[in-house]
């Protein structure tokens, strides 16, 4: 799933956010990120809106087929309670970047992880 146009510019801007840290209800990179927090700003910096919450990204775009996942795709995860509880941006080669609170900072994560595969949830294709 090579990057094209904005996807390539959203993955590079979501990669230079690596190591900003985890606070719950952050939305920049000066106060640090929650999930919802970081995917937002990030599309923002390619000029597409998203909505704040994990529960309004999940119905953003239009479903993405696992087998057919983009770099830029919405992926969400249940991990604190039944449903989509987390979101994250693909980024190609079965890799994504988020900020998840169990590490405190933004960082790179496989979805062949055990961890990840059995709670992922959905995809969603946003960009243009």
């Amino acid at each position: 799933m090579p990057a094209h146009g904005a996807a390539a510019a959203l993955v590079d801007r979501a990669l230079s956010l690596r190591g900003t840290r985890y606070r719950m209800g952050g939305e920049t990179p000066q106060d640090g990120f929650d999930c919802s927090g970081y995917v937002q700003y990030v599309f923002a910096q390619v000029h597409v809106d998203l909505p704040r919450s994990v529960s309004e990204q999940f119905h953003a775009g239009t479903n993405a087929p696992l087998a057919e996942l983009r770099a830029g795709d919405l992926l969400f995860f249940t991990t604190t309670a039944p449903g989509a509880t987390h979101v994250a941006i693909a980024i190609g080669h079965e890799q994504f970047v988020h900020a998840p609170s169990s590490t405190g900072v933004v960082r790179v994560e496989s979805l062949t992880t055990s961890y990840w595969s059995s709670r992922l949830v959905g995809a969603r294709h946003v960009l243009p």
